[in-house]
């Protein structure tokens, strides 16, 4: 092999890859820089070859500018891909935030109609919001079916527990969002729904064989192929009686026969970011990569050391273990791919403008997805305590300083009391003891419990200590109403053990549209609506 066609090969290989990248434009605002390639990098990446990003982090209008500006700095179309299952606002200041999938899916219960024409509104508002910020390619649909209710890492992302209800809304979502034209990707195959454990942190084991996965996981897939999904990414979870040895990522079998083969998928098979503990715990950067190529994949996502993937992959062809056909054939699945974006032009109206569709579509899902027990019973209390739940009270953006769930029970005379995982233990002990009453004052107690399982935060084993405190809080006759954000799996529990007279309100969001719609409906309307304060909650509350 020449030098030339050295180069040349290292240029298609590096097609093959996709970096994570900071939406902000300087090095040092980056928010995760071990994930997130530097900008000299991300232009010797460009320069080389360069398949595509992933960004996270800054506005919506760093993002237009981020976008075109590698646009430039490439000489090929890029793939320009994030995380925006729940909106671009979900990753970009400014864009839509919506509520989480499952809220779809809970209307879905008792209104499958309108919950079909919730999901496509829903993925047509981020298809548009993507496509106007220049993305290309949103990577969702979760096609899990979030049948284990412990599930950390998938949870309230999915669209429900149950087949039927995932393959018929993400079948819609996608309906919605290809309008569009902007390419999507179902996740995460074959099926992260029954994990009990954070494949961030972790390789989960499951012991389901082909016959269960027919039967449940498969079934989303299967219909989203037929309606021509663009890409499917995988999942880095092992499934012991499919494929006793690798991972479903570096798996031939589940990938290639089973994915390719049987399910007769055509499009761009993606790999769940490498980075992550389930994979690189465990596999060295380039291992995993070429592991990753050899079983089907056709990008790399987020490899530790991206020139140690090219390199590793390119050594792998030197030697025969992967031929130059197979990575040709990937070229063109990702070139497919990128001929049926769209041509549209960008909209020339103020992108706030944009943005009111998808506010009101939060409002509608919120709506008409939340839970009421006693509306109206929660009064003034000249020393109330607002006790707040949250994961991780330094990263939380739904609840700054003017959050609802904050100024509407102050109008009622409630302090606030913030606490978290991290912070001072409102517990007398360890898990499972008493609330500390002392620490929180004995007075009337609003609880409001923010609670959904994200990757990365171990929330979900706050969730038995909130049980046995509103059992506790009670027994001290001082628990004047509740409302929990997030899981269901919670909600289902805690409603079984709260005293039916109590006020109590459940929503699967936690954005302040969730939290001002609970809140003014448990709140005594006269309350918040005396003399000059409806102005004063509208002037933070939209």
């Amino acid at each position: 092999m020449t030098e030339e066609e050295s180069k040349d090969l290292r240029k298609k290989i590096a097609e093959l890859i996709i970096v994570r990248i900071s939406g902000y434009h300087e090095d040092e605002q980056r928010n995760y820089p071990r994930w997130e390639v530097n900008n000299e990098e991300l232009k010797t990446l460009i320069r080389e070859g360069l398949g595509g990003v992933i960004i996270l982090g800054g506005s919506t209008y760093e993002l237009q500018s981020r976008c075109s500006e590698l646009q430039k700095l490439s000489t090929k179309k890029l793939l320009i891909c994030a995380d925006v299952e729940e909106g671009v606002g979900q990753r970009f200041h400014g864009g839509t935030l919506l509520p989480p999938p499952m809220s779809i899916g809970r209307i879905y219960n008792s209104n499958p109609k309108k919950a079909k024409s919730l999901a496509e509104e829903y993925g047509h508002c981020i298809g548009n919001e993507a496509r106007l910020n220049g993305l290309n390619l949103v990577l969702a649909p979760i096609c899990d079916i979030n049948n284990n209710p412990e599930n950390p890492v998938i949870n309230i992302r999915a669209w429900g527990s149950d087949p039927l209800t995932v393959s018929e809304l993400t079948c819609a979502f996608h309906k919605g969002i290809k309008k569009e034209g902007v390419l999507t990707c179902a996740k995460h195959f074959p099926g992260h729904g029954d994990t009990n454990h954070d494949s961030h942190l972790m390789l989960p084991n499951l012991k389901h064989d082909l016959k269960r996965l027919n039967e449940i996981e498969l079934i989303p897939f299967k219909s989203l192929i037929e309606s021509g999904i663009d890409s499917i990414m995988t999942a880095h979870i092992k499934l012991e009686n499919i494929d006793s040895k690798n991972p479903a990522t570096l798996s031939y079998t589940i990938l290639t026969e089973l994915l390719r083969n049987q399910l007769n998928f055509n499009g761009l098979i993606v790999t769940d970011a490498l980075i992550m503990e389930a994979i690189s715990k465990i596999y060295g950067s380039g291992e995993a990569a070429v592991l990753a190529i050899k079983a089907g994949a056709d990008l790399i996502l987020m490899p530790e050391e991206p020139f140690q993937a090219i390199e590793a992959i390119f050594m792998a062809i030197k030697k025969g273990e992967i031929s130059k056909e197979r990575i040709e054939r990937s070229i063109l699945r990702k070139q497919s791919a990128l001929q049926r974006l769209s041509s549209k032009e960008l909209d020339s109206r103020n992108f706030q403008e944009i943005r009111r569709p998808g506010k009101l579509l939060a409002k509608e899902i919120i709506r008409d997805s939340l839970e009421i027990q006693n509306p109206g019973k929660i009064g003034p209390s000249s020393n109330g305590i607002n006790l707040i739940s949250v994961e991780n009270a330094i990263n939380c953006p739904f609840l700054n300083r003017p959050a609802p769930a904050i100024v509407l029970p102050k109008m009622a005379g409630y302090r606030s009391l913030l606490i978290d995982k991290n912070g001072i233990s409102p517990w007398t002990g360890s898990k499972n003891e008493p609330l500390d009453l002392d620490l929180i004052g004995k007075a009337p107690i609003l609880l409001q419990l923010f609670l959904r399982g994200n990757p990365f935060d171990r929330g979900m084993e706050m969730q038995e200590n909130w049980i046995n405190a509103v059992i506790q809080i009670q027994e001290n006759d001082l628990l004047s109403g509740l409302v929990i954000y997030g899981s269901p799996y919670l909600w289902q529990k805690i409603i079984n053990i709260t005293d039916k007279n109590i006020p109590i309100a459940f929503s699967t969001a936690q954005i302040q549209e969730a939290q001002t719609q609970a809140l003014r409906r448990l709140i005594k309307s006269e309350v918040i609506r005396g003399k000059n304060q409806e102005a004063s909650i509208n002037r933070f509350i939209d």
